[in-house]
């Protein structure tokens, strides 16, 4: 099942690729498809409760889908392609095991303890 899980997230990832390059995105946008939404990180100077919490808002798919219909609504490119990023970049994390974080710290998440076997 797992396997059928990730295949399903790379799937996401790829197709969040596509609709930016559907949409002639420039080519920052492929960067921050990648290591944007990781800036989030910086939540956890302010410790583990805090920085899940930013860190869970930078990689919620419903919070994604939410700013992607906004874009989309408003006519707004700019905005649809944040969306984009923040949805696919979630899929390529979840696709290597990264999940939304618990208050317990880092490597604590949805999907189970990172680097746990």
């Amino acid at each position: 099942m797992k396997k059928l899980v990730q295949l399903e997230e790379l799937a996401m990832w790829v197709a969040s690729a596509y609709v930016l390059y559907r949409l002639q995105a420039d080519w920052w946008w492929y960067l921050l498809l990648l290591l944007g939404p990781d800036i989030s990180m910086i939540g956890y100077a302010a410790g583990n409760k805090t920085g899940g919490i930013i860190y869970n808002l930078f990689h919620h798919k419903a919070i994604a889908v939410a700013v992607m219909i906004g874009g989309w609504i408003l006519g707004n490119t700019t905005v649809l392609c944040i969306g984009l990023v923040l949805f696919g970049h979630s899929s390529m994390d979840r696709l290597f095991g990264y999940g939304l974080k618990l208050r317990e710290g880092f490597k604590f998440t949805h999907l189970g303890e990172i680097g746990k076997k």
